[in-house]
């Protein structure tokens, strides 16, 4: 690459996180549905012409934006979860659940674009996806390990579930039984569920202690996909394998 076409490539990207950082104060201020590529350009000092070589489009912005809070979420759950992976499997869940907490505490509004409501008109890409599942595959990866080891508790599946509960686990982890995916799905939703409550302020006046009240209930997911043991990790009698 010569000097010029290497200036060019930095110019881009500076220019690129601009546009992005000024479409994020524009999301705290007005919220996703109120983005709009002329008011970055506006506030850059730019033409709307220049700003749509970088996004062609509002939903070319929003896809970068939901990428970009989705990889950074992922990227602060594995880093936790690198410091924990040596121990067992509901410490290590724990510790993922709580890195995606306090991720969202820390960005409101990008937890927002990525778990709050949709945007009206926008549909995410298919590109949104691997960024999306970082935090989920981090999850399997502890049940898997588990199912591997100690062994996991199973739910028996109403008998008119076991054909959707196939096909999710196809789709997901076909390793892993389909009763212990159904119930990551669900502890996924609701791990999500007791973020949103608390960013979005349905604990306000009811949930005063926060930390505590969401790691008791993250360590009762824990238990509902299986991960069930009676003593805590590394003591006597928690290697006991869970019956199948």
């Amino acid at each position: 690459m010569s000097t010029a076409q290497g200036a060019r490539a930095r110019a881009r990207i500076e220019v690129t996180a601009a546009i992005k950082d000024e479409a994020r104060r524009q999301l705290a201020a007005e919220g996703a549905a109120k983005l709009s590529l002329r008011a970055v350009a506006r506030e850059l000092g730019m033409v709307s012409s220049a700003l749509y070589r970088y996004f062609p489009s509002r939903d070319d912005l929003l896809t970068a934006l939901i990428i970009d809070a989705y990889d950074s979420l992922g990227e602060a759950a594995e880093s936790a979860h690198a410091e924990v992976a040596a121990a067992g499997p509901r410490e290590r869940w724990i510790t993922v659940c709580a890195a995606a907490r306090r991720w969202a505490l820390g960005h409101p509004h990008e937890y927002a674009l990525i778990y709050g409501s949709p945007v009206p008109g926008y549909h995410a890409p298919q590109e949104t996806v691997p960024a999306a599942s970082r935090v989920g595959l981090l999850l399997i990866g502890v049940l898997r390990d588990a199912y591997r080891g100690k062994g996991v508790a199973r739910t028996p599946l109403p008998a008119e579930l076991k054909t959707e509960a196939q096909r999710i686990s196809a789709d997901l982890a076909p390793d892993l039984p389909p009763e212990v995916i159904v119930a990551l799905v669900a502890a996924w939703a609701q791990l999500y569920g007791l973020i949103g409550f608390e960013l979005f302020g349905q604990f306000n006046r009811l949930v005063e202690d926060r930390e505590p009240f969401f790691l008791h209930a993250v360590g009762r997911l824990a238990h509902d996909v299986g991960l069930v043991y009676p003593e805590p990790e590394g003591t006597a009698g928690a290697g006991t394998r869970p019956s199948p």
